[in-house]
């Protein structure tokens, strides 16, 4: 399940490199989120949402 929005995209991916060692000066609101996670939630959490063709029209 992909975040709601970009900021929680972000955190999680930060949360992400913390939690694979990648990053080390982090935020505490960081590392709690990092620990009360799994790394493959995280993943999933971090990941851009999937788009269909037909969500993605204009509309005229």
């Amino acid at each position: 399940m992909p975040a709601k929005s970009e900021k929680q995209r972000r955190l999680m991916g930060a949360a992400l490199a913390y939690k694979r060692g990648e990053s080390e000066n982090v935020s505490d609101e960081v590392k709690k989120v990092a620990d009360s996670m799994t790394e493959q939630e995280l993943e999933d959490y971090a990941s851009k949402p999937k788009t269909s063709e037909k969500g993605n029209r204009k509309q005229r």
